[in-house]
């Protein structure tokens, strides 16, 4: 993997500025600015796989600290904090690699703040968002409220999945997704969890199962570029 760059958002007067990691391996065409879920920060190992992953399918990546995180605060920001965050990371994405074509989102927190940031007003050249895991409801208690605003967003959504994900029900999902029509995709992970951790029983591995995310977030960025023409 590319070696990761090291960067600052200014995200505003009143927070302060936060790190962030670009990846850009050479001949990348799309950027992920993705964002860390609400329990671990942008090192996290499994974001550092992702982009590892995405690296070795030349797709580049700019990971990013929400302001709680860098602070070590267990409680997230607000969430106009958390959007703020994301459009300060999307300029940054933009103003670091103008070349690239833009796509947003992350990992749970992360992603559904993504969305709701897009949903109130457009990312600036963000051309699609991707979720690891969208947390459409917290655990152990289903419902579709959290999916309202997906409604509000212009541009085409990739959702990845797993079976055993208890922040998402896939028969709550599902209907979501059918709803959005041709902006929603919908890739399920057999035996994953929100964490995307799978069984040993399962007969697959972690890494597999990594490959798996990779290898759909890279083929959506295809189709996206293909409809672009």
């Amino acid at each position: 993997m590319s070696e990761a760059l090291e960067l600052e958002l200014a995200v505003g007067e009143t927070v302060g500025p936060v790190p962030a990691l670009l990846v850009q391996p050479a001949g990348a065409r799309w950027l992920y600015v993705l964002a860390h879920g609400a329990g671990a920060g942008m090192r996290h190992p499994f974001l550092d796989a992702v982009a590892r992953a995405l690296a070795d399918r030349g797709v580049a990546t700019l990971r990013y600290q929400f302001p709680y995180m860098e602070r070590r605060d267990r409680r997230p920001d607000p969430p106009g904090v958390l959007e703020a965050t994301v459009r300060a990371a999307v300029h940054a994405a933009s103003t670091a690699a103008p070349g690239l074509a833009l796509v947003a989102g992350g990992k749970s927190l992360g992603g559904r703040m993504t969305s709701h940031a897009a949903a109130k007003q457009p990312l600036p050249g963000v051309r699609g968002l991707a979720f690891l895991g969208f947390p459409l409801h917290p655990p152990k208690r289903p419902a579709s409220e959290r999916g309202r605003h997906l409604d509000q967003v212009t541009v085409p959504m990739l959702f990845l999945q797993g079976t055993r994900d208890d922040l998402a029900d896939l028969s709550l999902l599902e209907p979501v997704c059918q709803r959005l029509g041709p902006r929603a995709t919908l890739h399920v992970v057999e035996g994953a969890d929100h964490s995307f951790r799978v069984l040993k029983r399962s007969g697959r591995s972690d890494a597999q199962v990594l490959d798996e995310l990779a290898e759909a977030v890279s083929g959506w960025l295809q189709t996206l570029q293909a409809a672009r023409g």
